[in-house]
Formats: C-alpha cells, sequence, structure tokens
C-alpha cells in the first residue's frame, strides 16, 4: 500500500530542506548541466532534488534520481517506465519532462519541470474556492487525465497529493504528477520484465478502483483512473472520502478489497454531518446550501464516476468532465439516478443462495413495487416539468396574441400600427401581464429589445434591457444564460450609442460568464471576445483590441472553421480595426476576402454583405481610388435603403460616406444636395436623431460653404453644429 496523502512537489512528499551531497565542502554535486542545490523530496524508490539548469537554457527544474542501493532490476523497470510516460505527454496540466539519463555511478534520473504547488484539495479549500470553481478546476484535471489515456497511459495512483495546483497569470491550473506506477494501455512503456507484479495491491486504498484492487484482474484499463477522479470529486464536493481512510486500512489488504467489491458509497449530499460548517464554509456556502448544491446532478455525476461495475461508469475521463462542464452549463448531464431495479438485482446478486432458499417471492415483489414506485415518481416529475412547460407556453402565446389584436376592429379603433407600435405596445404590456413569470418577462424583453437595437431605436432598447437584467439577476443569478443574453444585449446598446466604457465593462462581464459555465473555447465564449475587442476600438485601445481579436480570430478558425459566420465576422472587425489604424494597404486584401466569402455564404441583399460592400468602398476611398469607392458605396446605399429603411443609421452612414465620394471628385454641388438630404432624413424622424452623423455632415457643408455668400441656410448650419459641439457630441 501506499502512504496516505501528504503535501507533494513534484511528485514525492514534501520534506525540510535537505543539504545536498557534496563533491566538496559546500560544493553542490552538478549531473550534466544541472546543479543539484537541495533535496525537495522522497519516495519509495527516487529523490527529487531542485537544480538549476545551466545550458542550453537557464531556469530551475525538479531530477529525480533513484536512490543509492534501490537500483534494483524492478525499480529501474518502474523508474523506465514513469520517464517514458511523461515523455509521451504533452498537455497542460501534466507535468513535462526535459531529460533523462544517468549519473556517473550508474544511477538513471529524468529532469521535469518543477511544480511549484499544492494538491488540488489543499489549494481549494486554503483558498475558499466555492463549488463552481472546484468543479472547473477539476473539469480541467479530467482533460489531462484525457490527454494521458490517449498517449496509451494509464495512471493508476491519481490522488490529491498527485495533482498539484500550480498558480500562472493568476489562473489556477491542475499539475499531474508521479506517473511512477503508470501501466500502457496501447503500448508497452518499458522492456523490462519485471514491471508488472501479479497479485501487487499497486495504488492507494481510498483512490483505488475495485478492479484494480484484485489481483486475478489483469486487464486494468482507463476506467479505474475514471474511478480515481470520482473519489477526488467526491473529496472536493464535500471534503470526505467515499470510504473511511481509517476503517479501510484497518483490516488490511483484504479487508480494503472486500469494502471497494462490497460496500456501495453514499451520496456526497448525505454526508454533510458533524463537520458541515467548517466543510461548507471552505466552500463559501452554509450547511443547508450545500447539500441542496451537491443534491442531484453532483450526486449522480460522483456515483457513476464511482460505479463498482466499470461497464456502468464513464467510458472516458472525457465523458466526465462533460457531464460536469454540462451541470455548469444548466443543461442536463447524462448521468441519471442510479435505478432501484439496478439497486435490487445487485442484491440480489450478492445473496444469491439466502434469495433461493425461501424469499425469492418477497424479492420479486419488492422489486415490482420499486419500480412501480421509481416509474411512478419519474411520471410525476416529467408531468410536473410538461406541465410548467405548457404553462410557460401558453403565457408567451397569449402574450404574442395580445400584440396582434389590432386587427380588431375594437381594439385597433380603425387604425393600422407600424411594427414599432406593436413593439411598443409589447413592451409597455410585459410588467402587467407576466409579473409571476419573471424569466419568460426577461426573454421576451430581451428580444424586444435586440429587435429596437437591430432597427436602430437605441433610446427605446436601452430602459427596456436593464429592467430586463435586473429581474433576471434578482430571479436567477448573475451567472444564468438568461442574465447573461441581457446583459450582451444591453451591451450592444451601449456600443451603439457609443458608449464605450459602459459597453466594456458588460461585455468583460458576458466574457467571464460564459468563460465559467461553457469553456473558452465556446462559439458563445469567442463571441464574447469578438464584442469586447470591438469596444476596445471605441475607446481607441487599438494595440489591446487587435492582440484580443487576432487570438480570437485563430481560435474561430480552429474549432469553427474559416467560412463558419462567427468567423468571418472576425475577419471583417479585424480590417476595420487596420482602417481606424489607418493601415489601408493591409484592411483592402481583408475586406475583399471577406466580401467575395460572404456573398457566396448570404447572398447579395443580406445586411452583412452590404455592410462588407460599404466598408470596401470606404478603404477604396481612403487609398483614392474613387471609381471603385463611388460604386461600391452607391450600391451598399441603395441595398440598406431597401433592406433597412431610409432612416435606419447603417444606412445614412453609407449615404454620407457616398457624398464624401462626390466631394472628393470635385462635384462640391453633388456632394452639398447629398449631405442636405442626410440632414432632411434625420430631421424627418425626430426620434432617430443620430448626433453624431449629424455633427460630421453639418461640418462637410460648413466647409464646402467657405468662401462663398452666406445665406440663411448656411448660418443654420452654423448654429446647429455650435450646438452639437457645445452639447459633446463627437464625430466618431
Amino acid at each position: 500500500m501506499s502512504d496516505p496523502d501528504t503535501p507533494q512537489a513534484n511528485g514525492v512528499t514534501d520534506l525540510e530542506a535537505t543539504r545536498p551531497p557534496s563533491e566538496g565542502e559546500g560544493q553542490p554535486v552538478a549531473i550534466g548541466p544541472y546543479r543539484l542545490l537541495r533535496k525537495i523530496g522522497e519516495g519509495g524508490m527516487g529523490e527529487v532534488w531542485l537544480a538549476d539548469q545551466t545550458r542550453p537554457v537557464q531556469r530551475q527544474v525538479a531530477v529525480k534520481v533513484i536512490k543509492a542501493g534501490m537500483d534494483t532490476a524492478q525499480v529501474v523497470a518502474r523508474f523506465e517506465a514513469e520517464r517514458q510516460a511523461l515523455a509521451m505527454m504533452d498537455h497542460p496540466a501534466i507535468a513535462k519532462v526535459f531529460d533523462g539519463g544517468s549519473t556517473p555511478e550508474g544511477r538513471p534520473y529524468f529532469v521535469m519541470e518543477y511544480v511549484r504547488g499544492e494538491p488540488i484539495t489543499d489549494y481549494c479549500d486554503r483558498m475558499t474556492l466555492p463549488l463552481r470553481d472546484r468543479l472547473d478546476l477539476f473539469a480541467n484535471l479530467c482533460d489531462g487525465v484525457q490527454h494521458a489515456h490517449q498517449k496509451g497511459v494509464i495512471h493508476r495512483d491519481l490522488k490529491p497529493s498527485n495533482v498539484l495546483v500550480a498558480v500562472t497569470d493568476d489562473r489556477a491550473t491542475p499539475r499531474i504528477i508521479d506517473f511512477g506506477i503508470a501501466k500502457a494501455a496501447a503500448r508497452r512503456l518499458t522492456d523490462s520484465p519485471f514491471f508488472t507484479e501479479v497479485g501487487g495491491f499497486v495504488g492507494t486504498p481510498e483512490y483505488m478502483s475495485p478492479e484494480q484492487a484484485d489481483p486475478s484482474e489483469l486487464d486494468v484499463d482507463t476506467r479505474t483512473d475514471v474511478y480515481s477522479l470520482g473519489v477526488i470529486l467526491y473529496e472536493l464536493l464535500v471534503g470526505t472520502l467515499p470510504h473511511d481512510r481509517e476503517a479501510l486500512r484497518a483490516g488490511g489488504i483484504e479487508h480494503a478489497r472486500r469494502v471497494l467489491f462490497d460496500e456501495d458509497p453514499r451520496k456526497p449530499s448525505t454526508r454533510v454531518d458533524r463537520v458541515a460548517t467548517a466543510v461548507a464554509g471552505k466552500r463559501r456556502l452554509p450547511p443547508t446550501k450545500l447539500v441542496q448544491a451537491v443534491r442531484g446532478d453532483l450526486d449522480w455525476i460522483t456515483l457513476k464516476a464511482l460505479e463498482r461495475d466499470r461497464t456502468r461508469r464513464y467510458a472516458t475521463a472525457n465523458a466526465l468532465a462533460l457531464d460536469v462542464r454540462r451541470h455548469l452549463a444548466y443543461e442536463p448531464v447524462s448521468a441519471g439516478p442510479p435505478s432501484t431495479r439496478y439497486k435490487v438485482g445487485k442484491f440480489v446478486r450478492r445473496h444469491v443462495v439466502g434469495v433461493a432458499s425461501g424469499v425469492a417471492a418477497i424479492v420479486g415483489l419488492l422489486v415490482f413495487t420499486a419500480v412501480l414506485a421509481f416509474q411512478a415518481e419519474r411520471l410525476a416529475v416529467e408531468r410536473d416539468r410538461a406541465n410548467q412547460e405548457a404553462a410557460t407556453a401558453t403565457q408567451v402565446t397569449q402574450f404574442l396574441i395580445s400584440l396582434f389584436n389590432v386587427s380588431d376592429p375594437g381594439e385597433a379603433r380603425g387604425n393600422s400600427l407600424t411594427a414599432r407600435e406593436v413593439l411598443d405596445k409589447g413592451a409597455e404590456r410585459l410588467d402587467q401581464t407576466l409579473r409571476d413569470q419573471p424569466l419568460v418577462r426577461v426573454r421576451l424583453a430581451t428580444t424586444i429589445g435586440t429587435v429596437y437595437t437591430n432597427l436602430g431605436l437605441y433610446s427605446a432598447a436601452q430602459p427596456l434591457l436593464e429592467r430586463a437584467l435586473d429581474v433576471s439577476r434578482a430571479a436567477a443569478g448573475a451567472d444564468h444564460p438568461d442574465t447573461v443574453e441581457a446583459m450582451n444585449a444591453l451591451a450592444a446598446v451601449f456600443w451603439y450609442r457609443r458608449d464605450y466604457a459602459r459597453a466594456i465593462e458588460l461585455y468583460q462581464q458576458v466574457l467571464d460568464a460564459r468563460r465559467k459555465t461553457l469553456g473558452e473555447s465556446h462559439r458563445s465564449t469567442l463571441v464574447a471576445k469578438f464584442d469586447l475587442s470591438s469596444a476596445y476600438q471605441g475607446t481607441m485601445r487599438l494595440p489591446e483590441a487587435e492582440r484580443l481579436l487576432r487570438a480570437t480570430l485563430e481560435a474561430q478558425r480552429t474549432t469553427l472553421g474559416a467560412d463558419d459566420p462567427d468567423t468571418l465576422q472576425s475577419l471583417n472587425n479585424l480590417q476595420a480595426l487596420y482602417f481606424r489604424m489607418k493601415r489601408y494597404d493591409e484592411a483592402l486584401p481583408i475586406a475583399n476576402e471577406v466580401l467575395e466569402r460572404e456573398t457566396i455564404k448570404f447572398g447579395a441583399d443580406h445586411p452583412r454583405v452590404l455592410l462588407d460592400t460599404h466598408n470596401l468602398g470606404a478603404v477604396y476611398l481612403e487609398l483614392r481610388q474613387l471609381g471603385l469607392a463611388e460604386t461600391l458605396l452607391l450600391r451598399a446605399l441603395n441595398g440598406r435603403r431597401s433592406v433597412l429603411g431610409r432612416h435606419h443609421e447603417r444606412t445614412l452612414t453609407s449615404w454620407e460616406r457616398y457624398a464624401r465620394v462626390l466631394e472628393e471628385k470635385g462635384d462640391a454641388d453633388a456632394a452639398r444636395d447629398a449631405y442636405r438630404g442626410i440632414l432632411a432624413e434625420i430631421n424627418g424622424d425626430t426620434q432617430v436623431p443620430y448626433p453624431s452623423i449629424s455633427r460630421r455632415v453639418l461640418e462637410r457643408l460648413v466647409k464646402l460653404a467657405e468662401g462663398r455668400p452666406s445665406s440663411a441656410e448656411v448660418s443654420e448650419w452654423r448654429r446647429k453644429l455650435d450646438a452639437l459641439v457645445t452639447a459633446g457630441i463627437e464625430r466618431n
């Protein structure tokens, strides 16, 4: 048996700093380019030394050397296996091997990354991490174990002291160490015949799977590590082990095997007992809340990983990680509650003689009753869920019907309502008709607010989305998907209104929430990075925007593909960034590529393609290729008038840019007429003032009037321009 868990560094127990062996007084031993500084740990077969590497790079490393006198064929074989296992792997969650060889005395050694960390359970407790952060760290650990399995390596001794948490750039990362008893699943780690021990008890009993404890079981596969991960998860959740450590070890090897084979662990939520206050406090919850948080999904996930029958266990570490991440994302998990039929079946198999001798009828009745009870409970849950969904659907349907009662003469009173008026009517009725359904109200408000935004009606969208965000935070919490969607929609309003400081604040919160619940590479997380980069551009944080956008674009190309709409949108934003930075020669090929790809994908009249057409025309304008600029901007203007309407901000922006082309070509009269037309459109719709566009247009008109006789019209332009400047309206 291995020793109980103790704090570790690079795979061995931390000891008090030990003086290195000496060649002469005060001179540390050197092994090749490695100067041993002090012993930082010692295990059964090896010693680990902190060392300075002097060439070809200078850094601190950990050197693991077989102990003097321990270099038997069997120990050397295990040592070679550990070195080979680590050398095959390259993953952030696994300590790296840099080098290996033999000392002048012939003792094998290898050089690995020096991990400054502490066991995962100690780190989580010391930092009082809440359950969500613990689960995120655990899912990353599963990713590292999955990588080892893909390389054909089974660890066979996963436990907290072999999973150190290192903090880099304020981000905690698990590092798996000590592959000393690893087994090759797909290839031999060593050619030595002494490596495999038949009948040996290899591993740590508290974290060992039943099949690993079976001396007759030679076919131990990757699911043994899944079981060990389940034990670690159990401990991270409720601060205790599935089987009591002292009781497991007190009766010796045979007793430990019997417990692992015959006793099912209790649900984690039932283990928050007399130490509940201390355990719950380290998870920032009162005991009752901790029980509620673990009960259900986390009970099921943990017990599925700890199934004694490995065919019912998670098939891979990745499957376990996926279920954990589904729980974090408020999605259904694949691990359902253990069925009553299965529990009773296991009981019958364990007590087959007694059952056969006289209680078969009773057991049959119990099985029948249990199955009926389970199915009745399941039907009740499904019935309640269906009733809730039906009630929600009815609420939404009734709400939508009420909005379109405009065809009823009694409602419309002979008038025809516009789409804008229908939206306004819906926004007014939300609080009245859905007072008892806050999340339904939030979803509808977010949808209506987004439609307002797409129509350019930002002053109508903002208060509606602000209320939706407040309601969702109070009803569901800051990380709930409905809250995040409302926050994202409100950030878009601030972006369009050029309130970039508030847009950045909200987009950063959206990004943090999606990282927690969905992961770094999820499509929605990458969209949040794109949005944040766009907001950075608005505050002229251009280098920061470029770094974030390039990283996002690379991740989208890898995970989504080069022609995915999100990837193309990021590519379009990159050319817009170069345009803002006046790097027009770099913007031009990107703008051409985006227009070509999106035209094929969406068609020539799609709003995205019209945006691409406008952007390419703007680049040609800055490069003084006025013929191409005029053709493209006129095409964008006509398309936007047809698709978005004459009053939309983007339509007016294309018209303004087209007027600039006319001005640059020397056709001052045509340019003046275009600018007048833009002002007429803006002044004709008092609900869409667009002050930034007004300022830019008035500046151009005043400039075109220089050197000409003054008139009442020019005086009015100057007066309006002075008012906008005084009000602090920026050109953008």
